[in-house]
């Protein structure tokens, strides 16, 4: 096991001064047991970024943990206790605290495991190296596979060899690209063995449910600039297998805009970049997220004036139009057409109901609002209601 000094967990690192973690490891510690912060909270705080969740693992078996919590008066929830995890409560605040694992049994998609008293055994059974890292509650940083040089030089790695991790969860596939478009270094480029390992066990992909292909597939595109790594994925056969038809040529030049102009940027619009065949299907996405992925669509290629997108539909469609159109015409967009956007879906139709009755009702009335909305709307907001009644 590597272990070094505690320097290298910063002293201001949030979850080494949380009074509520501090006291679910004092539970462990004070009964011999060991504790560790692992996985994303150690490697966000090596890496600068901001917090993840607090995760916890020990050498105390579920049953232990949930006896030491109840006997100091913290709430203990099973909520995967048969793979070993217990949510512990401390402080008003839920911790995950997970046993040390061993996997017995892998299919792909789901792992039998025993647990363990090693941590290095623990962590062979995670995915990448950076993923592997532990911190100690007083913060020195234990390395039990060497994982450190990885995280320094922002490479994502999968724990000694990719092709068994892989075949262990086929969902890494999706996983590496993911922590790549978000943590790797991306001037270094891919590692051609691991993108050979990952071409090699595409097919796996089809024992995967769709909705954690979807969910997985919704965290990569919400990344900063996921273009990299999506044509990666395109280039080992990923991306057809799980979006077949789709183009991932937007998507660099919509990270780039975004940027440039100053967009949050949101997964649904480089989504719609992509494209593809039965998306919502293929993803799983909700009814109100296809309804929202189709009128962006819509509003992309089609030929309606932004500021109607931006009334009927809302900013975030009306932006996400807007650099869409602008990607596929090759120009940056207008800049002024942001306040139009938020301007517009601000915009209130002046005339009501009541202001056309008693003179009409019923379907009457309801065309003639239809046909003086739409007017407004063709004025660009500019009709006031005594326009329009005159």
């Amino acid at each position: 096991m590597g272990r070094s000094n505690d320097s290298l967990i910063p002293a201001d690192t949030s979850w080494l001064n949380d009074a509520g973690a501090a006291a679910v490891c004092r539970m462990l510690e004070d009964a011999g047991h060991a504790v560790y912060f692992v996985g994303g909270c150690v490697r966000n705080a090596l890496m600068g970024l901001p917090d993840s969740d607090i995760d916890m693992s020990t050498d105390a078996l579920p049953d232990q943990v949930m006896a030491l919590a109840n006997a100091a008066g913290l709430k203990a929830i099973p909520t995967g206790i048969e793979h070993g995890t217990v949510t512990v409560v401390a402080q008003g605040h839920p911790y995950e605290v997970t046993t040390f694992r061993r996997d017995v049994q892998t299919d792909g998609r789901r792992a039998v495991v025993a647990f363990s008293k090693d941590i290095a055994e623990d962590a062979v059974r995670r995915d990448f190296t950076m993923n592997a890292l532990y911190a100690t509650p007083d913060g020195a940083l234990v390395d039990p596979l060497g994982g450190l040089p990885d995280l320094q030089t922002r490479q994502v790695r999968f724990i000694q060899d990719a092709q068994a991790r892989i075949r262990e969860d086929y969902l890494r596939i999706l996983r590496f690209f993911r922590f790549s478009a978000f943590y790797a270094d991306q001037v270094q480029g891919f590692d051609p063995d691991t993108l050979d390992a990952i071409a090699r066990n595409t097919a796996g992909l089809e024992t995967l449910s769709r909705e954690r292909i979807g969910a997985e597939m919704k965290k990569l595109l919400s990344a900063r600039d996921p273009a990299p790594a999506v044509a990666a994925m395109r280039q080992t056969g990923v991306l057809p297998m799980i979006l077949p038809g789709s183009d991932d040529r937007f998507l660099a030049p919509i990270a780039h805009l975004e940027t440039d102009i100053g967009v949050v940027p949101h997964w649904f619009t480089r989504l719609a970049a992509l494209g593809g065949t039965d998306v919502a299907d293929r993803l799983r996405l909700s009814k109100a997220e296809a309804r929202e992925l189709d009128r962006l669509v819509e509003a992309a290629y089609g030929a309606e004036p932004l500021h109607s997108v931006a009334y009927r539909a809302g900013v975030e469609t009306a932006q996400g139009a807007l650099l869409l159109r602008a990607a596929m015409a090759e120009q940056p967009p207008q800049t002024a057409m942001l306040e139009t956007i938020s301007n517009a879906a601000q915009a209130k139709f002046p005339v009501q109901a009541a202001d056309l009755m008693p003179a009409l009702s019923g379907p009457a009335l309801g065309q003639k609002l239809q046909e003086l909305e739409a007017r407004w709307i063709a004025s660009e907001f500019a009709l006031s209601k005594q326009d329009l009644l005159s």
